[in-house]
């Protein structure tokens, strides 16, 4: 979980998470319906108007969606289904199922020619078709984003009344004025006819961007199902451990990809995009450096168009080339990797080259390594590439995604822009953390608490006088009591602490300042970060809140991401060994409650959220290039801007009247001192006129 690793294949592996599952079997197991967890999950959602169906690649999504639309159109009089997905290629997931076969009352069926994701010519030259459908009798029609857009566009949101809507990849959305989705998605919801199911793997875009307004979130709200990665992962049959690293390199990435390419695994490599820092300029070189690494080239394949490379060791891959822009090729290998009667079998590919191909909807189960060039400027988008190496397939008990980042060079002219993206890795892994662990349920520590049936407390047991830690292996659930934690009084509130934690958690690591500081500011009162700057976030993110619950949200989500943090450093020690049991985490959070006899939130505050990505840092980059890092954040000067004095003036008063007296600016606490510095400034900022009551 922590630094690098040999092993006896001669590559190196990189595991700042190292994530084990118990694979009960849950999730793939059906009902009588012939419904999955998850599918069975969004189902009994179906009456909603408005249904957001959170849930990771391979749980299931189309299927869920499909027993969703025929009642729908069987049972609630709608008229119409349309699906809307972000590519064509995934217009494949909702080709005709036998539904009844499994169980369910009726079939999936989509005439050929309302799937038009499948049809000649462009998405704009589609839409008159919509608009045939839109008069016919048939039920269901499939198409791209683009095409739904143009349609909207040209017919009006009033065309689409009494329909249902479904949207593939709903983060594709955004609340932004230039997003036409978002806008026409806008429409629909304000006319209020329309049925929408909103589908995505990760609810947030991985940028500082809205999916939607918050008047229009609010419709989703009774309609929200969420399905955790852990509990997908942790009810697979064969998938029992899932590694995410980053490696840092220097020179040319082609030179050193075959210290983390193992080419006995099944894997995805993405190479750099064109513009990146880590891109030759020449992709086409790029692709042929890698199959020159992997061995000696022994031709194409007549029917699939795969590269034939032969190992030292006399074994011959077969390598898909995605990169190729030639379209007779390119279509070739494409159409051959979708052939729907290789899709059980493992020695039909052995590695795919891809540039932007091959993430979201791309179905291949073999998939061991998802090995990444380049950072990926969107967290929503690391989530997909990962997604596709989760898949459960026979024989494979262990997967892994690998991102390799170029090392930034002080001589180098984009060394500002290097080190944005060494930040930017490791808040992506600090928030896969989060997506991948069980969920947390937090709970104050008081007279009245007690054990919750179902949670297993330990060998000794609940035991009442001291905080405990319980988790729940068949729903992967962990209850943690927590000394002086605030509890969410409105509605919301606790909707976001259930909901949305790894949504805030993703506004905070990527917060620049705030990993900047956790990083690299050795003066840093972890305070500053995980109360303050964390409290600003939630207050942007939920202005509507009370201060009451702003601050409960702000507990909940600091003693996630702390505990994560803290416990998988305490449950794998100094050694940086790989956890084998599930219960690693859990191990890790019980361990820590007995070494400080109790966990309170003024302890898990104090924790810096950064300090162990620190820690994986020192041990994946060089110390040289460690230091340019450290220099060049170091460098900046960190003052107090007006809001965050005001914040912190505003939390001397709190602290005034918890304990009787205002913060010392003298005081032996670090935490107690900058809030009486913050009052200070705030006081000199309101003197100096700058300052503005609203």
């Amino acid at each position: 979980m922590t630094g690098n690793r040999s092993d006896n294949a001669g590559f190196l592996t990189v595991p700042t998470i190292s994530v084990p599952y118990a694979r009960n079997g849950n999730s793939t197991k059906a009902n009588a319906l012939g419904m999955r967890t998850m599918q069975e999950r969004a189902y009994e959602r179906r009456g909603e108007q408005y249904l957001l169906i959170k849930s990771p690649p391979a749980s299931g999504k189309s299927r869920a969606l499909m027993f969703i639309a025929l009642d729908k159109l069987n049972n609630q009089g709608l008229k119409q289904a349309i699906i809307v997905v972000p590519e064509k290629s995934i217009g494949a997931s909702f080709a005709d199922e036998p539904l009844t076969k499994y169980g369910f009352w009726a079939d999936w069926t989509v005439e050929p020619k309302w799937n038009l994701c499948n049809a000649p010519g462009e998405d704009g030259g589609k839409v008159k078709s919509v608009g045939a459908f839109l008069e016919s009798t048939d039920k269901v029609l499939v198409c791209t984003h683009a095409t739904f857009r143009f349609a909207l566009d040209r017919f009006g949101a009033a065309a689409f009344d009494n329909r249902l809507i479904a949207v593939d990849e709903f983060h594709h959305v955004s609340a932004d004025t230039d997003s036409k989705l978002g806008q026409h998605l806008g429409q629909l919801i304000a006319r209020g006819s329309a049925h929408i199911v909103a589908m995505t793997g990760s609810y947030f875009r991985g940028d500082a961007v809205p999916v939607l307004m918050p008047d229009d979130e609010a419709k989703f709200r009774d309609g929200t199902v969420t399905y955790t990665y852990y509990e997908q992962l942790n009810g697979y049959e064969y998938l029992k451990q899932l590694d995410i690293g980053y490696f840092f390199y220097s020179g040319s990435y082609a030179d050193d990809i075959l210290n983390v390419l193992n080419p006995g695994e099944k894997t995805i490599i993405h190479i750099p995009s064109v513009n990146s820092r880590e891109s030759t300029k020449d992709k086409i070189r790029e692709v042929e450096h890698i199959i020159e690494a992997l061995g000696d080239w022994q031709g194409t394949d007549p029917a699939t168009g795969f590269q034939l490379v032969k190992r030292p060791d006399g074994r011959v891959l077969r390598i898909a080339d995605l990169v190729d822009d030639d379209p007779s090729k390119r279509d070739r290998v494409s159409a051959a990797l979708k052939d729907p009667s290789q899709k059980n079998n493992r020695d039909h590919v052995d590695i795919i080259i891809a540039l932007g191909m091959a993430k979201e909807g791309f179905d291949w189960i073999w998939c061991e390594h998802a090995l990444t060039v380049g950072y990926r400027s969107s967290l929503t988008e690391i989530v997909q590439i990962i997604g596709r190496a989760t898949r459960d397939a026979p024989g494979k008990t262990r997967a892994r995604f690998s991102n390799l980042i170029a090392e930034p060079d002080a001589s180098d002219e984009a060394v500002t822009e290097a080190i944005n993206d060494t930040l930017k890795a490791i808040a992506a892994s600090l928030l896969m953390e989060q997506v991948l662990a069980p969920r947390f349920n937090f709970t104050p520590k008081n007279p009245q608490s007690g054990p919750i049936e179902g949670f297993d407390y330990g060998d000794g047991g609940y035991a009442s006088d001291k905080t405990n830690v319980g988790f729940n292996e068949e729903t992967g659930q962990f209850h943690i009591e927590i000394k002086g934690l605030a509890e969410p009084t409105s509605k919301e509130a606790g909707r976001i602490v259930r909901e949305d934690l790894n949504e805030v958690i993703a506004a905070f690591v990527q917060d620049k300042t705030a990993i900047e500081r956790g990083l690299f500011d050795e003066e840093l009162v972890p305070e500053e970060l995980t109360v303050a700057r964390m409290g600003k976030i939630i207050k942007d993110k939920y202005p509507d809140l009370t201060d009451e619950d702003q601050e409960a949200v702000r507990q909940h989500a600091v003693a996630a991401l702390n505990l994560t943090q803290k416990a998988k450093q305490i449950a794998l020690g100094d050694d940086g060994d790989e956890p084998s049991r599930n219960t690693a985490l859990i191990d890790g959070v019980r361990k820590l409650n007995m070494d400080v006899r109790e966990l309170d939130i003024d302890l898990i505050d104090r924790i810096n959220p950064f300090g162990e990505a620190y820690a994986i840092l020192a041990k994946t980059m060089s110390e040289e290039s460690l230091k340019q890092v450290a220099a060049a954040i170091s460098a900046k000067r960190f003052t107090l801007s007006v809001d965050e004095a005001k914040d912190l003036a505003v939390r001397a008063v709190r602290f005034k009247k918890e304990r009787g007296r205002l913060p010392s600016i003298s005081s032996s606490d670090p935490w107690e001192k900058h809030l009486a510095e913050g009052a200070a400034a705030f006081v000199r900022y309101k003197d100096e006129g700058r300052y503005e009551r609203p």
